[in-house]
């Protein structure tokens, strides 16, 4: 039946992880519990010291971006460093400009539409299978990440998350799935204004800016990248806003 494991887990756990890709009995989440979580998802991101080991989960989601950009545009992926100052690097090779590019573009935007997804997928019964879907996902960049903190990061969310989807109900998980998609759209937006200091008062350390490196690239202006950037986290917001809209009271 929807929202139960039809196996048991300690006898077929790959059958179990399967069964989690299956739609699920919708969450019932409500407008208290949704700004309630938003408001604790807000309050961790401002603050430099709860946000240094949240914001952890936007960096790696950020790096994933340009490798998954990559590796769709031909390119070679050659290793992912993530670092716990949420710093981090994806290489690749590539002779096409137009991949470089593509692949460069695919950092800020990407935490914000994996968090839209998140959210959707919480709200529809596909939480489940949403963190099913990034631990597989995660699993296959072990294969690229070449440093230590780097695997810490990834081993942990992906220990995370089997957790949830093996000793969590079902119907509980969808509710993670938004917090999640939360904490993702919330982060794009702090990395966002981040990008955007840089750019304004901290032009030092504009190489590590990839509206700076794509206009080294294109001789497109780092403003016209920023602002589609934001277009498309604005973008993100509005499908996440969509089942969000669903559980507000009548007349907000």
């Amino acid at each position: 039946m929807p929202g139960q494991h039809s196996v048991n887990l300690a006898k077929d756990p790959w059958n179990t992880f399967n069964s989690s890709f299956s739609r699920t009995d919708l969450p019932v989440i409500t407008f208290t519990e949704l700004m309630l979580a938003l408001g604790i998802v807000t309050a961790l991101s401002i603050p430099r010291q709860s946000w240094k080991y949240v914001g952890l989960l936007a960096t790696a989601t950020h790096e994933l971006g340009h490798a998954f950009a990559a590796v769709t545009s031909g390119q070679r992926l050659s290793g992912i460093r993530l670092r716990l100052d949420h710093s981090g690097t994806t290489t690749t090779y590539s002779r096409s400009k137009l991949a470089t590019v593509w692949s460069c573009f695919w950092g800020y935007p990407v935490p914000a539409v994996v968090g839209a997804a998140f959210v959707w997928c919480g709200f529809t019964g596909w939480g489940p299978a949403a963190l099913a879907a990034s631990t597989v996902a995660l699993a296959a960049t072990l294969l690229f990440l070449r440093n230590p903190a780097g695997f810490l990061i990834t081993a942990a969310t992906i220990g995370g998350n089997i957790a949830l989807i093996f000793l969590v109900p079902d119907g509980f998980v969808g509710h993670v799935s938004v917090i999640l998609g939360l904490v993702l759209l919330v982060g794009a937006v702090r990395d966002l204004i981040k990008l955007m200091h840089v750019h304004l008062r901290r032009r030092d350390r504009l190489a590590s800016s990839d509206a700076y490196l794509l206009y080294r690239t294109t001789a497109i202006p780092s403003v016209v990248w920023i602002l589609l950037f934001t277009v498309l986290v604005g973008g993100s917001w509005l499908v996440a806003w969509q089942p969000i809209s669903a559980v507000l009271p009548a007349g907000v």
